[in-house]
């Protein structure tokens, strides 16, 4: 099904990707190189979307289905049956016959930490925070020829801005009304009490209605019937801003909503990055690919979509209308609960040739949403420290699940200098949903969760140095007092000063001297122990 003429190109230009020349033109690029990588298998057995895949997703991705349970006998076993379960290699899947339909499914596209620099074209995530951070750093230009220094800078940024083309691959075919039908596709239903079908990885677009700017937002879709779908606008998202603005003009309307599924990787990712509401989500993924996103406009409404899309759904939501959507479950591990949503009508359904359905699963952690998670935490971390520059170091665990928990490393120079760092955090963007934030001195490795909870535990008074604070709290956090409402806990595991009132002397950590250390090493071989 997929040795077309295009994806025979695909195949070809992946030897021009190796030398770093050009960004992926497409999804099927991307799988080409993940296939050369070795990093995706194809199934050619029949998998129904009703569960089935989801499951096998877990024995790739889940600790404990690849080698990592109890023990019998020697042989790893499920934690949950205690049967031998046999180790299996984590990699991307493309499923070439899910039951009940003719369009292959890719999944597990970006689980890993080299994927997911695959799909950014890096050897390490933090090359793209030092691009960012060379362009956070420039300076006002003083002279003539500072300001020749500059134009590489400024040129390099004009080529991000999104670029409007007439035609696109996604519209290669167009079907509309009557002929619409989402289940072509081989949309998952992942968990056994979800509400119904889900559409996981959209590129969901709309605009302002009073500024007229782009917003790119990934947001979960529940299939009600062929041609309509639950719009999981949470209270705080840039989606949900559209439609209640919207909304306030003309309560009876309407507003366009245009949705993409299965882009070059970068565009697949741009709409999960918490970048600022007036920054254009394509502009952004122009710089994380290093070439403009070509955008075309929509068969039936105003906005634009990529044009290298595999599929595309055109329609709108009625201003007046909500219905019940959920449960589902989500990447928090435990399934949201039933909720009033808008309705996604869809008008238009245009696709490739022979498509590809790009999906994801979200569930108990770690998912692929990890590795996407981690790599905005390891790209937007330079953004963070410029307006605090203290900030040594973040990290978000797996199991934190994103909101619940944050590690800060920081520098620390002046009294209470932790608890304005919490502070800081819970008023930026996204990061306002952090649950609980940690911060500990710039000598602790926050990435050894060992190490953070050892000193963490033996720097702490907790009446002393635990802090409560109430504000927004993420829509699927299901222990908070109320829908997006609750408390947060802030834990100041700094060294305490004198100046914080902490009088006592503070012991010196354990080490061995190094000359102790170089001796055993010289010895370590005659000693037989090893």
């Amino acid at each position: 099904m997929l040795e077309s003429a295009a994806w025979g190109t695909a195949q070809a230009r992946v030897l021009v990707l190796l030398e770093g020349r050009v960004g992926y033109r497409d999804l099927r690029e991307f799988i080409a190189r993940l296939e050369k990588e070795g990093e995706l298998k194809r199934v050619r057995a029949e998998v129904d979307p009703l569960l089935e895949i989801t499951e096998v997703v877990q024995r790739m991705c889940r600790p404990k289905n690849r080698g990592g349970g109890h023990r019998q006998g020697g042989e790893a076993t499920s934690a949950e049956t205690r049967e031998p379960v046999l180790p299996v290699p984590n990699k991307a899947l493309l499923f070439e016959r899910p039951k009940g339909s003719r369009i292959p499914l890719l999944i597990n596209a970006f689980g890993s930490v080299r994927r997911m620099c695959l799909a950014l074209e890096v050897n390490d995530l933090d090359e793209i925070a030092q691009r960012i951070q060379g362009f956070l750093s420039m300076e006002t230009p003083q002279g003539l020829f500072d300001k020749i220094k500059l134009l590489p800078k400024l040129s390099e940024l004009g080529s991000f801005f999104p670029k409007s083309v007439k035609t696109g691959y996604c519209q290669e075919t167009v079907q509309k009304g009557k002929d619409v039908n989402l289940f072509d596709f081989p949309i998952l239903k992942c968990w056994p009490q979800d509400g119904g079908r889900f559409i996981t990885f959209p590129l969901v677009f709309t605009k302002n209605p009073e500024t007229g700017k782009r917003n790119v937002g990934m947001y979960r879709m529940q299939i009600y019937d062929e041609r309509t779908t639950g719009m999981h606008w949470q209270t705080q998202k840039h989606g949900a801003e559209h439609f209640r603005r919207a909304r306030e003009e003309n309560p009876e309307g309407r507003i366009p909503v245009s949705v993409a599924i299965g882009t070059d990787p970068a565009t697949a990712l741009a709409g999960m990055l918490p970048i600022p509401a007036d920054l254009d989500e394509m502009m952004f993924a122009g710089f994380l690919r290093r070439e403009p996103v070509e955008m075309v406009a929509c068969q039936t409404n105003e906005l634009e979509v990529p044009a290298n899309a595999e599929v595309v759904l055109e329609g709108y939501v009625n201003l007046n209308e909500m219905r019940t959507e959920g449960p589902f479950g989500d990447h928090t591990g435990f399934y949201s609960l039933e909720g009033e949503y808008p309705v996604f009508h869809v008008e238009c359904v245009s696709h490739r040739k022979e498509p590809i359905y790009l999906t994801t699963v979200v569930g108990p952690p770690p998912q692929e949403d990890f590795y996407m998670g981690h790599a905005v935490e390891r790209i937007f971390l330079p953004v963070m420290k410029m307006q605090y520059p203290e900030i040594v170091d973040v990290s978000m665990p797996a199991q934190g699940i994103f909101h619940n928990l944050m590690i800060v490393a920081i520098r620390k120079s002046y009294p209470g200098h932790a608890r304005k760092i919490m502070n800081a955090i819970w008023s930026l963007g996204q990061a306002m949903f952090t649950k609980v934030i940690v911060v500990v001195d710039h000598d602790v490795d926050i990435h050894d969760y060992s190490e953070v909870v050892w000193k963490t535990l033996c720097a702490l008074d907790p009446e002393r140095d635990v802090q409560f604070s109430l504000g927004p709290i993420d829509t699927l956090d299901h222990a908070a007092r109320m829908q997006d409402f609750g408390s947060k806990m802030g834990v100041d595991a700094t060294r305490k000063w004198a100046s914080e009132g902490f009088t006592r002397p503070w012991p010196d950590e354990i080490c061995m001297d190094p000359g102790t250390k170089k001796h055993v090493e010289e010895l370590w071989k005659t000693l037989g122990v090893d």
